[in-house]
């Protein structure tokens, strides 16, 4: 990547804030793309204990949070430019991997409903980052579509995925409002998308509400999303125990509003 200057950072840090998403073009080229497209076959070829498929589709299918890959990715970490990125984006806080997602998507896959990340997670904070890879390129008609500043609120419940039903909630007891059907009412929201080549990268806060993302014909779409914290987050529970980050004895270990750490998330930066 080519040195990001002061004010160019500024204006993605602006960006961020406003919107709650960027997309940097060509931050991964040469060795970084090499590790990053060697991090996903790692994961294809071992899969965990969050492998499953898409529902009538046995091609198309996601791995999530493999306790394995925390030392598996750890090289590719170190050495990647998203952790020093992200620092520059929050200020200089110090940044940690909390844990990975991969996709691997072929035509006929299926519209993904729109949801936001966060009611999945027990965090809460400003510094929380997913960084999605595509090492295919994407076109604006098949990319994964944002809902602009939707980081800002409401935090809404998760989706269960239910079949014709996209609003379903996942958390049957709360307060979380239901989501809205986004794509119902498309003019109500300020969505966003990019086409995208291999190297480009989306950064995105995961109370972003997000969706789509349907491969077109002929196409595959290969993902590689990591995910990020810093410094201003903190533990926060859910009306049932989250399943990722997959860390032994992290529930047990911190309470509501503890500073979001454990020795299983290596600092990077």
């Amino acid at each position: 990547m080519a040195k990001q200057d002061t004010t160019g950072i500024e204006s993605l840090r602006a960006q961020m804030e406003r919107d709650g998403v960027i997309v940097v073009r060509d931050l991964l080229s040469g060795p970084a793309l090499a590790e990053a497209q060697a991090a996903f076959d790692w994961t294809r070829d071992n899969p965990g204990p969050g492998r499953s498929t898409f529902p009538g589709d046995p091609d198309t299918w996601q791995d999530i949070c493999n306790p394995a890959a925390y030392d598996a990715y750890l090289p590719m970490l170190q050495s990647s430019p998203i952790p020093s990125l992200l620092s520059r984006l929050w200020g200089g806080s110090p940044v940690w991997f909390m844990y990975e997602q991969i996709f691997s998507k072929q035509k006929g896959a299926g519209f993904t409903p729109w949801h936001q990340d966060t009611p999945y997670l027990p965090v809460a904070g400003e510094h929380l980052a997913v960084v999605w890879i595509s090492l295919d390129p994407v076109s604006r008609a098949d990319t994964l579509e944002y809902c602009m500043a939707s980081h800002r609120g409401p935090l809404f419940n998760a989706a269960s995925f239910k079949p014709g039903d996209p609003t379903d909630p996942l958390y049957k007891t709360g307060n979380m409002p239901r989501l809205p059907d986004v794509e119902a009412d498309r003019s109500a929201w300020n969505i966003a998308g990019w086409a995208t080549e291999t190297g480009d990268v989306v950064i995105f806060h995961p109370s972003v509400l997000h969706g789509g993302g349907t491969p077109g014909p002929g196409t595959q779409r290969r993902t590689l999303t990591l995910r990020f914290f810093g410094e201003d987050v903190t533990y926060d529970r859910r009306p049932a125990t989250p399943s990722a980050p997959r860390v032994e004895g992290l529930h047990e270990m911190l309470g509501q509003g503890d500073p979001f750490r454990h020795p299983a998330f290596p600092k990077l930066a």
